[in-house]
């Protein structure tokens, strides 16, 4: 799965049950887990399910075959927010009332062979878990689709809700006729019924967990085409909303989707496990994809209606490289319990960027990663919620928290180096036998340690310790003395980790000597003269090969960002790249000078002013896609949260007239283009920035090359709201120009930003208070809520906030939750008071320890703006 939160192709969302706060008996622990798995085994399941009910609800009818082998025990089935009209075991008769509490139905008097029959009605989601229905705007047509990771299939059908109970599954589907049925089996032909009805009788399918189960519904569009590969043909569908065909590129898609299965099915030596392979768009999606075996669903949003810059294509390769991989490594071997879920995803993470840069078109995606998505993990290990890797999920709830961006990017990159220190040659033997070792069952990571350990020889369990089950980022910094003649007399690396995390790792790093060196045409490039590889180990390492060697003009460590570290740039350095960054040819080592800017911003060592400056001189002849559209939103957090009160005026002009310059000089059509514009809006509060908001929106100002397409529409006109000066009338007027899905959340949006407290109320009732919002329309609320120079009509949300927290995870669910907790946190109000109301919220709230979680790391973030704040105003 790959979760977004913060955009839609960056971070993860929210999937645990709604109600597990509510019924513990949701909340499955580890213990329980076990003890079902020691006494069951799943031979079968049997569903039906009745799409043509109601609009409100559905009927679901499970039939599942188990033996048991302690015949005379007791266990539990799983199934949430159901109206049960039968239960039948080993045809006996359940009393519903007494067998169905807390979401599980108690089954006693078990035999060595078992059926479990039950018939119930559940209601379709709005939330994106379990079985959502959306009603298109644009047209009224119907679209359903499953959501079941991590334990949501219980919400569609009964089950044993665990993931090493696998067993086949077999769906027969009642919808109505005209409708697309897709499932993880191949779709038949339906049989017409009567009254406009039809059913889909699927085939069993392989042996999977119940998460990786699935049902698309609805009147989708469908694309049908075949890959022939290595081990013969796979099916390939792709399937979309019909307001969305247009925006199909299923030529695009296809490529990528054949690169990866050569790729994939040559590199893991194991053929495609699962026949055929459907990638469905869906609509109001939390995450950004999810691995159903053969069906997966990704949010719809990747088929963009207006232009995009080419990070958002490489990232949306990497969303499908990513499912894919999880065909092998989660799907046809499975955790054997979510202690290992972050193997899951680290791994389909690690392998979607290895595969990005093999197979496709996208061959410089470590930089990308190094620009945006490292950064995400980075952030995420400084908060006071960090974990290890390897985290201890004794539960659904402990699963729940600790699933973020240490899943994901600090996973991947410990694995990016975890394959250089093994060598990737062994690296992928290691995984070819594993494969085949656990095809359709379930292992733990010992398991996969084990075959690396065997396929590399090298011992691997000290690693694991130090990289998997600690917490925290090290900081690595060049110390070096030099001579009369500007040579190293010694050269070190000292390994510094925060007090509260302190391990010291065992790293594999570059250290690279670049120099100012004109080039044929005389102009300055920096140039890397001497590259060594070493290994850091302890508090200070002594780099002998570089003694003697001239100092250079800017010294870098972890070139070629071989390992999870932050690295310092000495001063020499540091004015080399503010002067003059853009004279680095090399796009990874660019990546790599970024990040040591930005982390030395975050920790206060740099002045936000200063990154700034390194921002606008530079980022116009950045090549990287994902350094192009990302780098300029840490300067905009750099401008608002960052610098300095005194300085924020006279900053944030600076900002505003340096992106309308960078707009005005950059290539018609370009990426660089398309983000100053859209940074140059986020920004615009002088009478000059806004008019000329209205004007590109009004056409009387153009830049060549810029088309003032639908959404960039709506980023203008949500601009020009925040400062004040576009009411409901034109946002309406707008919505009327764009009545889709898209419209009416980017309208939700732009009435949020408006500076004024009937909009500020009526934005809050809609996010916080109701809970009919739709899912995606609560998140662009959200999003849109906080603005930079609204402090004073912000300022009464500080209680509002924290008032809501004491109990919003038990009256909007985990996902609306989580959401608001993080994104509608009072960071814009950041002052000592603040913290000081917080700490003493965080002392005497009873909210969940999970709601504590996102307001701790909100304060966190409130002490960092702080420091940094505090940085800035010394000159």
């Amino acid at each position: 799965m790959l979760g977004v939160r913060q955009s839609p192709w960056v971070r993860l969302g929210g999937f645990a049950s709604d109600m597990m706060r509510r019924m513990p008996g949701t909340n499955l622990t580890r213990d329980e887990a076990a003890t079902r798995a020691a006494i069951l085994a799943v031979e079968s399941y049997t569903i039906d399910l009745d799409l043509t009910v109601s609009d409100k609800v559905f009927e679901s009818t499970t039939v599942i075959r188990f033996s048991c082998s302690e015949p005379g025990a007791s266990t539990f089935a799983d199934l949430v927010d159901a109206t049960i009209h039968e239960v039948t075991l080993n045809g006996r008769a359940l009393d519903p009332s007494e067998v169905y509490r807390d979401s599980r139905i108690t089954l006693d008097g078990l035999e060595a062979d078992n059926e479990l029959r039950v018939f119930c009605e559940l209601p379709y989601s709005h939330t994106g878990e379990g079985l959502h229905r959306f009603v298109d705007p644009a047209d009224g047509r119907v679209y359903l689709y499953s959501q079941f990771e991590v334990p949501d299939a219980r919400r569609v059908y009964t089950t044993f809700e665990q993931p090493d109970l696998k067993s086949t599954f077999t769906f027969n589907v009642t919808a109505p006729e005209g409708w697309k049925v897709v499932s993880n089996s191949p779709s038949p032909a339906p049989e017409a019924l009567d009254e406009g009805k039809a059913i889909w009788r699927f085939e069993p399918t392989k042996r999977m967990s119940t998460y990786i189960t699935a049902l698309v519904a609805g009147e989708y569009h469908e694309v049908q085409h075949t890959y022939v590969g290595k081990h013969g043909e796979i099916p390939l569908g792709h399937y979309c909303r019909q307001s969305l065909v247009e925006f199909l590129d299923v030529d695009e898609l296809v490529k990528i989707t054949e690169q990866g299965f050569a790729f994939f099915e040559e590199a893991f030596d194991f053929p495609y496990p699962f026949g055929k392979y459907d990638q469905l768009y869906v609509p109001e999606y939390n995450m950004g994809a999810m691995e159903n075996a053969g069906c997966i669903t990704l949010r719809d949003e990747y088929l963009p209606r207006s232009r995009q810059p080419r990070s958002f294509y490489e990232f949306r390769c990497s969303v499908i490289l990513h499912e894919m991989a999880h065909m092998w490594f989660g799907d046809l071997v499975t955790m054997k319990w979510w202690d290992d879920l972050w193997l899951n995803e680290s791994f389909a993470e690690w392998a979607c960027y290895h595969a990005e840069v093999e197979a496709t078109e996208f061959t410089d995606s470590w930089t990308g990663f190094a620009n945006a998505r490292k950064q995400t993990g980075y952030r995420q290990d400084q908060l006071p919620s960090t974990h290890p890797i390897a985290a201890d999920n004794h539960d659904l709830q402990a699963v729940e928290v600790n699933f973020d961006m240490i899943t994901y990017a600090k996973g991947a990159s410990v694995l990016k180096q975890l394959v250089a220190w093994v060598g990737l040659e062994d690296f992928q033997a290691g995984l070819q036998q594993y494969f085949k070792d656990f095809a359709y069952g379930n292992s733990e990571f010992s398991d996969l340690l084990a075959a690396l350990e065997k396929s590399s020889g090298r011992e691997l369990g000290g690693w694991a310790q130090e990289w998997l089950q600690t917490a925290g980022v090290n900081t690595l910094t060049a110390e070096f003395e030099t001579d009369a003649d500007g040579r190293y007399s010694s050269l070190a690396v000292r390994q510094c980790a925060h007090p509260d995390w302190p391990t010291l790792r065992r790293h594999r790093i570059g250290v690279g000597l670049y120099d100012a060196v004109p080039n044929s045409q005389g102009e300055d490039r920096l140039v890397r003269r001497q590259y060594v590889e070493i290994d850091v180990e302890g508090e200070l390492t002594e780099i002998p090969e570089l003694v003697g060697a001239q100092q250079p003009d800017l010294l870098l460590l972890n070139d070629s960002d071989l390992t999870y570290a932050k690295i310092r740039l000495d001063q020499r350095s540091l004015a080399t790249v503010v002067n003059g960054l853009s004279k680095l040819d090399d796009s990874l080592a660019r990546a790599l000078v970024w990040g040591a800017a930005w982390d030395m911003t975050r920790d206060a060592e740099m002045r936000a002013s200063d990154f700034v400056a390194l921002v606008l001189r530079n980022i116009g002849a950045e090549t990287d896609s994902w350094g192009v559209s990302r780098i300029p939103t840490y300067a905009a957090q750099a401008v608002n949260h960052f610098s300095a009160k005194a300085n924020r005026p006279q900053l944030r002009a600076e900002w505003e007239r340096g992106l309308r310059d960078l707009l005005a000089a950059a290539e018609p059509g370009s990426d660089h283009q398309l983000t100053f514009a859209r940074s140059y809006a986020g920004i615009a509060h002088s009478d000059a920035a806004i008019a000329d908001l209205e004007a590109l929106l009004d056409g009387s100002l153009t830049f060549d090359g810029l088309a003032v397409d639908q959404d960039l529409r709506w980023v203008l006109l949500t601009s020009l709201a925040a400062a004040g000066v576009a009411g409901d009338d034109r946002i309406d007027e707008e919505l009327g120009r764009d009545h889709t899905i898209s419209g009416q959340e980017h309208a939700a949006a732009a009435r949020a930003a408006r500076p004024d407290a009937e909009a500020k109320a009526t934005a809050w009732e809609a996010a916080i208070t109701k809970t009919d919002t739709p899912n995606e329309t609560q998140r662009s609320i959200i999003l849109s809520f906080q603005r930079p120079g609204q402090d004073d009509v912000l300022a009464p949300y500080v209680e509002h906030y924290l008032t809501a927290a004491d109990d919003i995870w038990e009256r909007l669910g985990t996902q609306r939750a989580s959401t608001a907790l993080e994104f509608i946190f009072p960071r814009q109000l950041a002052s000592p008071e603040l913290l000081e109301r917080v700490d003493a919220w965080l002392e005497s709230s009873p909210a969940n320890p999970a709601a504590k979680r996102y307001v701790r790391e909100g304060r966190a973030d409130v002490a960092r703006a702080l420091a940094a704040q505090a940085r800035d105003a010394v000159d």
